[in-house]
């Protein structure tokens, strides 16, 4: 795919926050601080006339992205329509300025996994996720950033390493990567290898979004070490600041960069340092 549109400088790049009812307060008092907000699509899918109007009104105020979570994109099954179909819905009410998933599948055989899970790194898995988002593209009338996703363990059968894997189905789509860096981080550290090796090998062009979180260690049922759960309850860890000071020197184009945090808050002034931790993290690549 052609790559994304290039950027004179860092200030074209933006750093906002997942929005969370928790944390709702401290951003409608801050927008001044948040360049972007983005918004779990699937808690409005059934949502009343209120609550879609309300969003509408932030959208207003603020650029907003949807990410879905139920797609289950990366899955030889075909998507399920109706999930495509009310990301459609909510695209148009909102007037978001784009919509993301993961490459994950949640269900098989009409069983619901409940997990954002990574399937084998096939070129099978490849063309289904392929197919799955074209769909996804003419239902909702927009391409979909697609995001990289965590796992403890190295997919089975997977005959495709991850930068492999994730190149082939961002090309194959032609696709912007979501690139979650603390993900990437978690797997390499999991699986033995270096994580900025592993960045420097991915479609780097591509980014238009980046992820930032937090994790913690936890260890392995046989006692043979410890392995990086993402578990978006903790700060972004330096190393992974790192890398997206890596990515700043290599992608010119603009990134929007989003911090997220799902549980364990702390107090919003801590919230918006890490903000600010990020935009020192992208200058510093910037300037290099």
């Amino acid at each position: 795919m052609a790559a994304v549109a290039a950027s004179s400088g860092a200030a074209r790049d933006r750093v906002g926050l997942g929005w969370r009812g928790e944390l709702a307060s401290g951003i409608l008092s801050n927008l001044a601080h948040i360049d972007v907000l983005e918004v779990i699509a699937d808690d409005y899918y059934r949502a009343s006339r209120a609550d879609i109007a309300a969003l509408r009104s932030l959208a207003r105020q603020v650029p907003v992205s949807l990410h879905g979570v139920g797609m289950g994109l990366a899955s030889t099954i075909p998507a399920e329509p109706r999930r495509l179909q009310a990301m459609a819905r909510l695209m148009k009410a909102v007037q978001a300025e784009s919509w993301s998933e993961h490459l994950s599948f949640v269900r098989a055989g009409g069983l619901e996994i409940g997990h954002l899970a990574a399937p084998p790194r096939t070129p099978h898995s490849v063309a289904g996720a392929v197919a799955n988002i074209a769909s996804a593209t003419r239902i909702v009338g927009s391409a979909p950033l697609m995001e990289n996703i965590a796992t403890l363990v190295a997919p089975p059968a997977s005959t495709l390493d991850e930068a492999e894997w994730l190149a082939q189905i961002i090309h194959g789509a032609q696709v912007p990567l979501l690139l979650d860096l603390h993900n990437l981080y978690a797997n390499a550290v999991n699986v033995g290898r270096e994580p900025e090796a592993m960045l420097l090998r991915l479609p780097l062009a591509t980014v238009g979004a980046v992820h930032l979180s937090g994790g913690h260690w936890v260890d392995q049922p046989d006692g043979a070490g410890r392995r990086l759960l993402d578990d978006h309850l903790h700060d972004v860890p330096p190393a992974v600041f790192d890398l997206l000071t890596v990515l700043a020197r290599h992608a010119p184009q603009p990134l929007t960069v989003i911090v997220e945090r799902d549980g364990n808050y702390p107090s919003f002034e801590h919230v918006l340092g890490q903000l600010e931790l990020a935009r020192a993290a992208l200058h510093a690549g910037r300037s290099a």
